[in-house]
């Protein structure tokens, strides 16, 4: 059921993901193309902020900020395994894995080398303070407009 609280959710996460992926891109290698990394990642906030940060309105201020908090980090999650099921697409149609198993444990070792680049003061202060502000929003969205 579409709600005030959901469109909030959706639009201020959707804003959310892309300023993650803007404080992201810099950790990136040299020489590597963005693409769309940065709309999709928005895309991809705006599915999550509706289904999860959506789901736990009205419960107070305070545990609307944490609430912003989990929905950043199942964004950052769900993000990080896209791109790393890409990553071992692209790899596995230049036949570098010996098997399918190999390729599926390599989204794994994927999914953990891109987070390191997450642990940048940046990023961390984009997801902690985006959060934040993004569950705030949804909570007031929620009290306004039931």
């Amino acid at each position: 059921m579409p709600t005030g609280a959901k469109l909030m959710a959706a639009i201020s996460f959707g804003i959310v993901g892309w300023i993650v992926a803007n404080a992201y891109v810099p950790t990136l290698p040299a020489g590597m193309s963005v693409g769309l990394f940065r709309e999709l990642v928005g895309l991809l906030g705006v599915v999550v902020g509706w289904k999860v940060m959506g789901a736990s309105v009205g419960k107070g201020y305070a545990a609307s900020i944490s609430s912003g908090w989990k929905t950043v980090i199942v964004l950052v999650f769900f993000a990080l395994l896209f791109f790393s099921i890409r990553e071992m697409i692209l790899l596995s149609m230049k036949m570098r894995y010996d098997g399918p198993m190999e390729a599926v444990l390599d989204v794994f070792a994927q999914m953990l080398k891109q987070a390191q680049a997450l642990l940048t003061p940046n990023v961390l202060a984009s997801m902690v303070v985006g959060g934040a502000v993004a569950g705030l929003l949804t909570e007031n969205a929620g009290r306004r407009w039931p």
